[in-house]
């Protein structure tokens, strides 16, 4: 499997996955994989990891597998994108760096992951906190959070679960929209594997789940997951690049397999939560 590349990339990557070239670098990002937020030749502004990032090379191809997951059952993502980042705008840009420890070394150029900025900076206000007046008046707040949960629970996210809230600058008294970001510890990081536990993937503000009765509070998600085909769940690993798969690439295939046997444990996955001692669900009835 190649790695998209410009004009040949637009032509075999899946047509639900844009592939763009960097043309603008425009700041670095916060973060542990150390993204950098670039402009490219479609107009458009990327959030962009890079494979030779300090956690594993593996975040990539979480990120674009369970963010084409997540867009096959209709949660709001940020849409995915193959990145080439030329290495010329690389040397132009000495803030385009990756800290090892001690070590600064270049980011890699090649195809990169990018994750869509919601429009252009300045134009957007776009933000991971917001105090509880604003969380309660979320646009869509009680489906978005119990649809991410459920995905976590099948995905495995190891991570915290990572929300942006945006809106346009100019609407000052708007609702914020949420959108899940940061799906690189799907899959247990690196590992590929599953350490399920009932009090992971538990969003850590409790008045996101005020609304749960029982696990009726996760459809349309949960029956999406589960009735989902098996291959519909490898289409989403299409155009994947190989050095974004670290060493025995040939496990994605496995992990594809493991989903879609794992997608029919979710409902008992939720439940094994509700019991758990934090009782994330304070109105299950």
């Amino acid at each position: 499997m190649k790695p998209p590349r410009t004009s040949e990339a637009r032509a075999a990557a899946p047509s639900s996955v844009p592939a763009v070239r960097a043309v603008e670098f425009i700041r670095r990002m916060r973060g542990a994989s150390q993204p950098q937020l670039l402009r490219s030749d479609d107009g458009g502004y990327y959030v962009v990891k890079f494979w030779n990032n300090p956690q594993h090379p593996r975040i990539l191809a979480n990120e674009m597998f369970a963010a084409r997951l997540a867009l096959l059952i209709d949660l709001p993502v940020r849409p995915p994108a193959f990145v080439e980042v030329p290495a010329e705008l690389i040397r132009g840009n000495p803030q385009m760096e990756i800290e090892l420890g001690a070590r600064r070394v270049p980011c890699a150029s090649g195809v990169q992951f990018g994750s869509s900025f919601p429009g252009a900076p300045g134009q957007m206000l776009v933000v991971d906190f917001l105090p509880d007046r604003l969380l309660r008046n979320l646009k869509n707040l009680a489906p978005t959070f119990a649809g991410a949960f459920a995905f976590d629970k099948w995905t495995c996210n190891c991570d915290g679960r990572q929300m942006i809230f945006f809106r346009p600058a100019q609407e000052e008294s708007g609702a914020y929209s949420p959108w899940l970001i940061d799906q690189g510890f799907c899959f247990n990081d690196g590992e590929w594997s599953f350490p399920d536990s009932p009090i992971r993937c538990i969003y850590p503000r409790r008045l996101v789940y005020e609304s749960v009765r029982g696990l009726r509070s996760f459809e349309p998600f949960l029956s999406r997951i589960e009735n989902l085909e098996a291959s519909q769940i490898e289409a989403c690993l299409e155009g994947i690049p190989p050095e974004w798969l670290g060493n025995a690439p040939g496990r994605i295939l496995r992990l594809a397999e493991r989903l879609f046997e794992r997608r029919r444990r979710v409902r008992q996955a939720i439940v094994d939560a509700k019991n758990s001692d934090l009782r994330p669900f304070p109105n299950w009835e």
